[in-house]
């Protein structure tokens, strides 16, 4: 071996903790068991109590979002997996999920029921599953997540326990609830610990015979007995099974149950004889742990007998066998087209009976939208090509507005709505309208376009357009729109319309976001923007209050500057007859920020700081002369204050020197046309 080689050798072997290992492969005696138990009875959690534990071990924030108090639990940021697999935008929901955990932990009945996550394709229903069965395995791997198993120790050889049960299942029922008062009486744990089920036919086969030989010495078969430390793992299927239904046709309801090992019967003289058995179907290997059933609705009939038995019963019955206890969450998700097909199907009343159904739409918060674009398309993952503002903006704005419903106000639009729902203010609307808009549109996010596709279209944006060395918002919605005519999703023509519509929209509002990030780069002399700021504000409190202005040059007081106060309303449309309204509401806005201790500033009011930014980028635009770009020709004194502006974009806005370039162009030509208002 090189030298190299062996250098390498060494450096992976530091890394690797063998304490950790041993304790995390523990084997000891039932009495040592016994001692860990008194210890901590917090080793014998039920499957449902140790998930909702590990989702709380990472602790929740609280938070209040349109006057609902809202937590927001820290795990579904994906600790573990460095937010690899991070869900946004679902707070509700994943409350309503965790409440369900909670219930089944206190056994107020949800223990016994399936869990069935419903939304659209693409709204992070398998995400969820997956985050919780990554927890698991990780959370088993801790001490405080720690379980343990039972090992035969027989002539025969070492038997691993096929269900992974509960050692105590081995205690006998008359002796197990003196034995758990005992153990409860010395806890703290928030839980009242209970031995439930009994051995597998596996465990309990050997144990009749063990009995048998020491003539009913129940401590003598204890010296047979060896407990282990368990790791949850999916890859060994320890703890964590998955289903996936296959064709229809070829479903066998012994791949949940487990299957007789024909090779062995000959061995064993009969296909009763539980060593002939394998026990490895779906529910058996999940015992302990999380079981996730993937497209649930489209299981055969026979499947859901047994789902049925394992969710309200905790048992199932494998073939020959008599019904087995287990202990494990069941967890689904289906789309809305199967779900809908469950609720036609008065065969089926049975499993929604027992079926907690757990809402995951698809988000309409577009801030959390973008977020989801962000965690694919950054800097670390597309490499060698830079990504312009509002690239993952335009796209994660098109894709909630397809999932809104039409406003019922008359004086809202889709865009507005967006607006209202990301948390910005609008004049005239407050959190109860938002709550109002909320109430009235029940199924938002169960339809329009998933983050996959938005996904797969930046995707082809940046290998089709491999060439350029920066991916803008042109490209992407070029890519959007042309994708819409092939979308295997959408099937009917209207919806193509409308959603090709949606897209003007989101074109129209770039054009307003560049326009004005120019504008900004243009007045990008705080100190001015402040002054006239300042200036305005003196001025509508002296109007307001119907005082008069000391001019500060001439120290006299003087009538309020009317022809000041409206070049500056005027820039975003404040009519003559709404002047006052408008005044008015700037003085309250200033007087609630004092209220609550904060300071007022030119840009604390967003209205407002539009109106001072185009008004100074309009006392200031004639000597740039921006729209001198769309000319060939420009004098060597307007480049040098163009190229200020492109290095204010650069350095302020996140451009680098081509997107810059572009957008520069583009709003030039906007200007060219003298299309230079900002939209409220």
């Amino acid at each position: 071996m090189s030298l190299a080689g062996h250098a390498l050798i060494t450096n992976i072997q530091e890394m690797q903790n063998v304490a950790a290992f041993k304790a995390q492969h523990w084997e000891g005696s039932f009495a040592d068991y016994l001692d860990i138990v008194q210890k901590n009875p917090k080793v014998l959690r039920s499957a449902y109590q140790r998930l909702y534990d590990m989702v709380m071990s990472y602790g929740y924030e609280t938070y209040t979002e349109f006057r609902e108090q809202l937590l927001h639990y820290k795990f579904f940021d994906d600790p573990i997996g460095n937010g690899e697999d991070a869900v946004f935008g679902m707070d509700r929901h994943l409350m309503d999920l965790v409440q369900v955990f909670q219930s089944a932990a206190r056994a107020y009945g949800t223990e016994r029921r399936v869990l069935l996550l419903h939304g659209p394709v693409g709204s992070a229903k398998s995400t969820i599953v997956r985050l919780l069965k990554k927890g698991l395995e990780h959370y088993s791997v801790t001490d405080d997540g720690a379980l343990y198993t039972i090992v035969w120790e027989t002539a025969d050889g070492q038997m691993v326990c096929p269900m992974h049960e509960e050692p105590l299942h081995l205690i006998p029922q008359n002796a197990r609830a003196q034995i758990m008062a005992r153990f409860n009486a010395e806890s703290d744990s928030d839980y009242h610990m209970s031995i439930e089920g009994d051995l597998c036919p596996a465990c309990r086969h050997v144990y009749r015979m063990l009995m048998e030989q020491h003539d009913g010495e129940w401590a003598k078969v204890l010296e047979h007995i060896k407990v282990r430390r368990l790791i949850l793992s999916e890859q060994d299927r320890i703890g964590i099974g998955t289903f996936q239904p296959k064709d229809e046709k070829n479903q066998d309801s012994t791949e949940l149950t487990g299957d007789i090992n024909y090779r062995k019967i000959a061995e064993y003289g009969s296909d009763s004889d539980p060593r002939a058995f394998n026990f490895d179907g779906e529910l058996n290997i999940a015992n302990r742990g999380i079981v996730e059933f993937i497209e649930l609705l489209k299981l055969d009939v026979a499947f859901l007998y047994d789902l049925l038995t394992a969710s309200q019963e905790h048992k199932i019955k494998p073939k020959k066998f008599a019904q087995t206890d287990i202990d494990e969450v069941i967890i689904g998700h289906t789309n809305e087209p199967e779900y809908r097909k469950l609720l036609a199907n008065e065969y089926m009343e049975a499993l929604r009976d027992r079926t907690v159904k757990i809402d995951v739409p698809y988000n309409t918060r577009y801030s959390n939208e973008v977020k989801i674009y962000e965690r694919d398309f950054n800097s670390r993952s597309v490499l060698g090509k830079h990504i312009a503002p509002h690239t993952l903006d335009v796209a994660a704005m098109w894709a909630v507005l397809t999932r809104l419903e039409e406003p019922k106000h008359a004086s809202l639009t889709l865009l507005q709505k967006l607006k209202l729902y990301d948390g910005r203010s609008l004049p005239g609307h407050t959190e109860d309208t938002v709550r109002e808009l909320r109430a009235n549109s029940g199924q938002e996010g169960m339809q329009g376009i998933s983050p996959r596709y938005i996904q797969d279209k930046l995707s082809n944006a940046l290998v089709s357009h491999g060439a350029v060395g920066c991916l803008n918002p042109f490209v992407v919605m070029r890519e959007l729109e042309s994708g819409l005519k092939h979308h295997s999703l959408i099937t009917n023509e209207r919806d193509r319309e409308r959603f090709a519509a949606l897209l003007n929209v989101v074109r129209e509002e770039y054009d307003e976001i560049v326009k004005n990030e120019v504008q900004r780069a243009i007045t990008a002399d705080e100190s001015a923007i402040r002054r006239l700021a300042g200036n305005y504000v003196d001025n509508v409190k002296a109007y307001t209050q119907r005082e008069k202005v000391k001019n500060p040059f001439t120290g006299r007081d003087e009538e309020p500057d009317e022809r000041l106060m409206r070049s500056i309303e005027e820039k975003i449309e404040i009519p003559e007859s709404r002047k006052d309204d408008f005044r008015r509401e700037i003085m309250n806005y200033i007087g609630a920020l004092a209220i609550e201790g904060k300071t007022f500033a030119w840009n604390s009011n967003e209205r407002l700081r539009k109106a001072l930014e185009l008004k100074l980028f309009e006392d200031q635009k004639d000597s740039i002369k921006l729209t001198s770009l769309v000319s060939s020709v420009i004098d060597a004194e307007t480049q040098e204050k163009i190229d200020v502006v492109k290095t204010r974009l650069i350095k302020n806005y996140g451009y680098c020197d081509i997107c810059a370039t572009d957008v520069l162009n583009y709003v030039a030509s906007i200007f060219a046309r003298g299309d230079v208002r900002s939209s409220n």
